[in-house]
């Protein structure tokens, strides 16, 4: 029996140590992932996914209200993300009245929409290696800050009120 359970054990560790798991990071996409990619029968390309000058699947990712994803579905700023994602903006907006987390709520145009003072969703437009300006810091704390006021910089922007993670 403990020979068998040894044997179990040393054939999962076997097919994890193959796994590829971690963080693939989006600048080097075809640098390092395309083949896999393309072998694990992915049609897009790495550009297709990630490009930092051209329309790519970035663009459609969006971080929505400070710890979910969600998806641009189209050009007029449409966009969908899970039920608990958006629970309590939606719970916010209810009254006794208007319970749209039971009723729910459909705006037949714009007017109709109903605005969630507070609920932000940021858009990914570039992303860039700042470890070496890290290392080289004095103070962690100071050179964080500063970074992301860079980053937030208005005029780094390609159009108003997209800010820059």
């Amino acid at each position: 029996m403990k020979k068998i359970l040894a044997f179990l054990a040393g054939l999962t560790l076997a097919v994890s140590a193959m796994a590829d798991e971690g963080m693939w990071l989006l600048p080097l996409l075809k640098q390092l992932n395309g083949k896999d990619l393309k072998a694990a029968g992915c049609k897009l390309s790495p550009e297709e996914i990630y490009s930092i000058n051209k329309s790519s699947l970035k663009d459609a990712i969006v971080h929505f209200g400070g710890g979910c994803t969600g998806e641009m579905i189209s050009a007029q700023g449409l966009l969908v993300t899970n039920h608990h994602c958006g629970y309590s903006s939606i719970q916010g907006l209810s009254t006794d009245e208007h319970n749209y987390l039971m009723d729910g709520y459909w705006a037949k145009n714009y007017a109709e929409e109903i605005p969630c003072p507070g609920l932000t969703v940021t858009f990914l437009v570039s992303m860039e290696d700042v470890t070496s300006v890290v290392e080289k810091a004095d103070n962690l704390r100071e050179k964080q800050e500063e970074l992301r006021k860079a980053a937030e910089d208005p005029s780094r922007l390609p159009r108003p009120g997209v800010l820059l993670l």
